[in-house]
């Protein structure tokens, strides 16, 4: 466990996480439509800028945020394809991102935007640990799965896998096991180094996995949080990956942690979770004056660097003096002890796992200039149209009763190659709030400059019904919002008629209300979907009143049913209950099995007791009100 001295702040180092960074991802999504693309410069255009360029591209000399026309000048051959339809990526993403879930044991797989996961692999690591055969441990092999022993890969666990921060030799061996003359200290850094170790074969193994299979490759890093295993993923790049090994505590002395080391030399604004106001005011405060830029195409570079190590050991500079410094309106309490806690590495927050669907929904577009209500109306229709399309994309499921009855309906009536009626979805999740978000250009100053600024500024109000409603085309829903929901807050936020000078219009669903359903996930039940599945479930304690013929015994010993055909059916003499076994589908009393399992309080299904006053046989959840109408009985 690493320590900060100077506040008695202690980091966890616990956990095994690794943070996988897709290369150049907008690019590699056509690169996989079309591998002919890999050898060519390719770039990705929205608006009349590059987002992302591959590789080979950049070896030519282009780079992110370039003007269109600067990029055709600098590679006349570059192949520029259109990327403002995010659909292809957001469907890539989700699949790499399912491929990478599959196979993590405790299902913290998290997605950061389109294309970084962060996966915490704490248990399969140290499952493998204790599989480790101390006398060969070059000849290991990491086990996927508890269940079966064969399913996994072989590795050396003397060495780590791709590179190491610090610099190691690939191959080196790295490895070394506790024994019992070290202190604890010195115990706990060797067995982490281990875990490190174990965990950067997993990472390599999943990464090859993906450039194999899928066809894309990443840079990944290895570490103890998703603060150091993001930073360190990105010393390689690109297709290398990189782990922070030990010590990560500090000496005696206060020294030599290379967690410390590493973080010393990245600018504060390069820290996650260091936006760039805090770090304008940390670089301020430590400068005297304002930090200048580069002039650019949008905001530009920070001309005048102030790293991690100039923070960490400027004299007076702690936690509680970083919460003078950052803390004011609408600055968060214990601003300051979280930022001193992440410039010296502590990220204690947990790896979220799958949500089965989004927290919220975002659509947004930057402009040079938005000026008027009829650009913002505009503008607004593209946005809400999307942001439409997104909601149907991702919180409409169908509904698996529909698909149900119309494959029953095609087996009654033989129409088993004809098409059927497309099964009605439904929602999975409906937003209660509507968003808009704008972001202001600040006034030209009075030396002609113009403020750097991200400030954003937003209102919010209920989601309209109306946007629910699958019956309606998402063109119609979209022009309605607009009209009804959106302009109406745009002008709330915005009352003047025009000169708003916008440069980005954000729309966003949020505060999502899961729907009744069969998870436990939904805000109930879906009572319809129970009620229709209750004659089934209850089929086996239903006794039907039908003619039962008469019985012929035969000198076997066996009765045989008479059939009206004339025809003789063998069975073995079954007891016949009373007619109160026969349990009424009601409000009180249900049952609901879904997937093999018992959803509910009482015994498994298939299970039953006898009453003692009638010999019934029916479920223990009946035998109360059974037993009650016994009592009412006499």
């Amino acid at each position: 466990m690493g320590e900060d001295r100077r506040n008695g702040a202690k980091r966890k180092d616990d956990r095994i996480i690794i943070h996988f960074d897709y290369d150049c991802f907008y690019a590699s999504v056509f690169e996989a439509e079309n591998p002919a693309l890999r050898s060519l410069p390719l770039a990705v255009q929205q608006k009349q800028i590059i987002v992302t360029c591959n590789y080979e591209a950049r070896r030519r000399g282009l780079h992110k945020l370039q003007l269109i026309k600067e990029a055709r000048k600098v590679c006349p051959d570059v192949i520029i394809v259109l990327g403002e339809d995010l659909t292809r990526f957001r469907n890539a993403s989700k699949a790499l991102y399912n491929f990478l879930r599959a196979p993590i044991w405790s299902g913290k797989v998290e997605r950061l935007g389109f294309d970084e996961v962060f996966m915490d692999v704490t248990d399969m690591v140290a499952y493998n640990v204790e599989l480790l055969n101390r006398n060969d441990l070059q000849h290991s092999f990491f086990q996927l799965s508890r269940d079966d022993p064969t399913l996994g890969f072989s590795y050396d666990a003397t060495s780590i896998a791709g590179y190491a921060y610090p610099s190691t030799t690939i191959g080196e061996s790295v490895c070394r096991l506790p024994t019992s003359s070290e202190s604890p200290a010195d115990e706990a850094e060797d067995w982490l180094r281990i875990r490190l170790i174990l965990g950067s074969h997993l990472a390599r193994y999943l990464r090859h996995q993906l450039d194999e299979q899928l066809g894309y490759t990443s840079t990944v890093g290895v570490s103890t949080s998703k603060l150091l295993a993001k930073l360190v993923g990105s010393v390689n790049k690109p297709k290398g990956q990189t782990t922070l090994m030990p010590p990560y505590r500090q000496d005696a002395n206060g020294l030599h942690s290379n967690v410390t080391t590493f973080l010393d030399a990245h600018d504060i604004g390069r820290i996650p979770g260091i936006g760039f106001k805090i770090a304008q005011k940390i670089r301020s405060h430590l400068l005297g004056r304002p930090g200048e830029f580069d002039a650019g195409l949008i905001y530009g570079g920070t001309k005048e660097k102030v790293s991690v190590g100039d923070v960490r050991n400027s004299p007076g500079l702690d936690r509680n003096r970083l919460e003078v410094i950052l803390g004011g309106p609408g600055a968060p309490q214990g601003i300051g002890t979280l930022v001193w806690g992440l410039i010296n590495g502590i990220d204690d927050t947990e790896v979220g796992k799958a949500r089965s669907v989004p927290r919220q929904i975002s659509i947004e577009d930057s402009y040079i200039r938005l000026d008027t209500m009829d650009e913002v109306r505009k503008e607004l229709g593209l946005l809400a149209r999307s942001l439409v399309k997104r909601m149907h994309m991702d919180l409409l499921t169908y509904d698996e009763d529909d698909v149900e009855d119309s494959s029953q309906e095609q087996v009654l009536h033989g129409d088993q190659h004809q098409p059927t009626q497309q099964p009605r979805k439904k929602w999975l999740a409906q937003p209660r709030t509507l968003r808009l978000t704008t972001r202001p250009r600040p006034p030209v100053n009075a030396n002609g400059a113009r403020s750097r600024t991200f400030n954003r500024i937003s209102r919010s109000g209920p989601m309209p019904n109306f946007v629910l409603n699958l019956d309606e085309n998402a063109d119609s829903l979209a022009d309605k919002l607009v009209t009804e929901a959106l302009v109406p807050l745009f002008r709330k936020l915005h009352p003047e008629k025009s000169g708003w000078n916008l440069s980005l219009v954000n729309v966003a669903a949020t505060n999502m209300a899961e729907t009744a359903g069969e998870g436990r996930e939904g805000a109930g039940r879906d009572i319809g979907r129970m009620f229709k599945r209750q004659e089934t479930v209850l089929k086996e304690w239903r006794v039907e009143d039908v003619d039962i013929p008469p019985l012929i015994e035969h000198d076997d010993g066996i009765d045989r049913h008479v059939e009206d055909e004339g025809e003789v059916s063998c069975e073995m003499t079954l007891e016949r209950n009373g007619t109160e076994d026969a349990i009424e589908p009601s409000q009180e009393s249900y049952v609901d099995v879904e997937d093999g399992e018992w959803d509910g309080d009482g015994d498994l299904p298939g299970a039953g007791i006898t009453c003692s006053v009638c010999d019934a046989l029916m479920p223990e959840w009946a035998m109360t009100a059974h037993r009650r109408f016994h009592s009412l009985e006499g």
